[in-house]
């Protein structure tokens, strides 16, 4: 916890100064508690990416990667794409979309933005336990979206990335909404708007192992000291295993805090109802997820009255798994038949 200045009891001075003292580790942490830390989350950056701050209101910074598309060239009757903003899960960053999603979409001519949530990859950490609410993600988003994305985007979220988009939608029902608005909306293997709480059970009555590898793979964190686990858990088995320990020391390095309280947040959910239905949502999920079961997909689906789509031969990370290039296609299909849609 942080301590404030005034609580500082000052030693009194000798008449003789003596040499300056080492600081010690406590004097050390206090006075760099003063300002919110940020986290370090160590991915080098491809060609045509930029790294950059986002100062919230609050005055955290948010960790955002961007990537523009190359020097267009004149599509006779294709419109002007809409900016493309990704929402990681837990234990992700930036750095999950800007491996290989941000490539592909900037190279269809998206301009990409992958955030990082408060706490997590270069973010700046809070005071707080945990990184933040449902309501105070969305509201970072919104404070990005209205000063720096130049016309309304399509929202991207994976995991728990997802319900926090989710929860945006929600902000955008009334008349007056709380939020920018978007030109549409991708859940990618999302947690569903009831929460996790229905996947743990069914996986406890019908998936007793899974069950608990997930939860010593999630809630205990062994998916940071067991490769096998963190393959199980998010990737596909024929995925190498230098790439799984790659991305495995990365998501080590990315989350400083948890995103979530999770007992507060399932007390809250679900997140409100999409009533007017006027965006445009899609629902994707994993063949092969070990995280979101099919049950999980067709709720999420059903709440927006669309149907999912699930993808062959990938598990919970697609964006990172061995057959990423299927998520990105499928996606990119639906954002090409959207923009055939009136307005």
């Amino acid at each position: 916890m942080a301590t404030s200045a005034s609580a500082l009891i000052l030693p009194r001075l000798p008449i003789s100064p003596p040499m300056p003292a080492r600081a010690s580790p406590a004097t050390t942490m206090t006075r760099r508690r003063t300002r919110p830390l940020r986290a370090a989350c160590a991915y080098a950056l491809q060609e045509g990416q930029s790294r950059r701050s986002h100062r919230l209101p609050c005055g955290l910074d948010l960790e955002v990667i961007a990537q523009h598309p190359p020097a267009p060239a004149p599509t006779p009757g294709r419109s002007e794409r809409p900016p493309l903003v990704f929402v990681h899960g837990s234990f992700h960053a930036a750095w999950c979309w800007a491996e290989r999603w941000l490539p592909f979409f900037s190279r269809a001519g998206f301009p990409c933005f992958a955030l990082s949530l408060r706490a997590q990859g270069e973010s700046s950490i809070p005071s707080e336990a945990v990184a933040g609410t449902l309501e105070t993600h969305t509201g970072d988003i919104a404070d990005f979206i209205r000063k720096e994305v130049p016309s309304p985007p399509i929202l991207i979220g994976h995991s728990f990335g997802g319900l926090i988009v989710q929860q945006y939608i929600s902000c955008l029902q009334d008349s007056e909404p709380l939020h920018p608005k978007l030109s549409g909306a991708i859940l990618v293997c999302s947690v569903p708007p009831s929460g996790n709480s229905g996947l743990v059970w069914r996986y406890l009555l019908t998936k007793p192992i899974a069950a608990v590898k997930v939860t010593l793979s999630l809630a205990a964190k062994a998916y940071a000291k067991s490769l096998p686990l963190c393959k199980e858990t998010f990737f596909s088995s024929q995925m190498d295993d230098e790439l799984v320990l790659r991305y495995q020391d990365l998501m080590k390095e990315s989350s400083k805090l948890p995103l979530f309280d999770l007992r507060k947040l399932n007390a809250s959910l679900p997140v409100p109802s999409a009533t007017n239905g006027t965006l445009e949502v899609h629902v994707m999920g994993a063949r092969n997820d070990f995280i979101v079961d099919a049950e999980g997909l067709s709720e999420t689906a059903r709440f927006y009255n669309v149907q999912p789509v699930c993808v062959e031969g990938v598990a919970h990370d697609m964006m990172l798994d061995c057959s990423w290039e299927k998520g990105a296609e499928t996606i990119l299909s639906w954002l090409d038949e959207l923009a055939t849609r009136p307005v």
